[in-house]
């Protein structure tokens, strides 16, 4: 079914709780909808949007927004050894742990991404439990390369299937071809933006695997939530909620976009100076970091935020978290975009000067 208004309200379709407004606004249950969709009567531009859980809307949307409620997960038919045997989702799982193999579990764009990391997690499935509590929707995620705790999106999926506005075709890229980065994609870059209207995702996960614990205190935190007993998908993903739960505001009660900034990656000669002027200035504190391939190292954005003295600290409607300086907050729950603006831009000066870093934001600007 579709569904189109106009002047639509988009303060619940933004995390940031943005008290926007688009031109016009279309929501499809299925791909036969999607296809149906009169782009050329409908204002321009186009903008497709999942949870809104990584824009900040600057303004009024002049043209039209999409919004998929293509809602399914489904294990592919070629995890059964042959069509005749029973298809149950508890058959195949016994199949595919019997043989060693992973699964393919197909899920609709419009699927909440977190309801899908407890679906795999409540049936043991290893892969996705990592990311539990990144708000979004699947198909976003695939085009966003989210990313939590040593594991990235990228790592699981198989096949991102889209629908091209341009040939007004179906096709798919298999994870090779999607052009993945750190939270980036070939569908963010200017040939594929906007052209790429994802409609469903397929990921193999494993009843095997085990889990990937290797991501700051990740490890002893689990260990501890199992006591001696049997680490499993579920554990992992209970222990990063709370984990998260602690450190990271509740986007139901405080709008924010999550991490607003990306956590930046420098040769190493950068990373020396950043040692140098914590020496300096903070005697007796180590500057975390991740070495890289390349020489290349990557210094945790919140640890310079922190530095500069911004945990914490408000401007006008916005502010800084104080459990964790990478998240910027609509403080008070009518905050302008431009006050986020402004305390973007703040940030990024301040870092800038003592670390001789540019950060760079995740959240995309509209």
């Amino acid at each position: 079914m579709l569904k189109t208004e106009y002047h639509k309200d988009l303060t619940n379709m933004n995390t940031f709780r943005m008290k926007v407004k688009a031109r016009a606004f279309v929501e499809y249950d299925s791909v036969a909808d999607l296809v149906e969709i009169d782009l050329e009567g409908l204002p321009r531009p186009v903008l497709h949007i999942g949870g809104g859980s990584n824009l900040l809307f600057t303004d009024d949307f002049k043209g039209t927004v999409l919004h998929s409620r293509i809602q399914f997960i489904e294990i592919l038919a070629g995890n059964l050894q042959n069509s005749e045997e029973d298809g149950s989702l508890e058959n195949v799982l016994d199949q595919v742990r019997n043989r060693g193999e992973q699964i393919e579990v197909s899920v609709g764009a419009g699927v909440v991404f977190d309801d899908f990391c407890k679906w795999a997690a409540e049936q043991g499935l290893w892969g996705v439990e990592n990311l539990s509590g990144i708000p979004g929707e699947v198909g976003a995620s695939a085009v966003q390369n989210i990313g939590a705790y040593g594991v990235e999106v990228k790592d699981v999926i198989r096949t991102v299937y889209c629908y091209d506005l341009q040939e007004e075709e179906f096709v798919h890229f298999d994870v090779e071809d999607c052009g993945y980065g750190y939270r980036d994609s070939v569908f963010k870059h200017p040939d594929y933006r906007g052209r790429f209207i994802v409609t469903h995702v397929v990921f193999r996960l494993s009843c095997d695997g085990g889990p990937k614990l290797g991501y700051g205190h990740l490890e002893q935190a689990v260990n501890l939530s199992a006591a001696g007993g049997k680490i499993t998908p579920l554990l992992v993903r209970n222990t990063v909620l709370k984990i998260r739960s602690e450190k990271l505001p509740d986007v139901a009660s405080v709008g924010s976009a999550g991490s607003f900034f990306k956590n930046p990656v420098v040769e190493s000669s950068v990373y020396e100076r950043v040692v140098k002027v914590a020496a300096s200035e903070f005697p007796g504190i180590d500057v975390p970091h991740y070495d890289l391939e390349g020489g290349m190292v990557k210094i945790p954005a919140a640890w310079l935020i922190e530095r500069c003295g911004w945990k914490g600290r408000r401007m006008g409607g916005a502010a800084v978290w104080s459990k964790q300086p990478l998240v910027l907050v609509n403080f008070t729950g009518d905050a302008f975009p431009e006050e986020i603006i402004g305390l973007e831009k703040r940030i990024i000066a301040s870092v800038e000067d003592k670390f001789g870093i540019t950060l760079s934001p995740e959240v995309e600007h509209i």
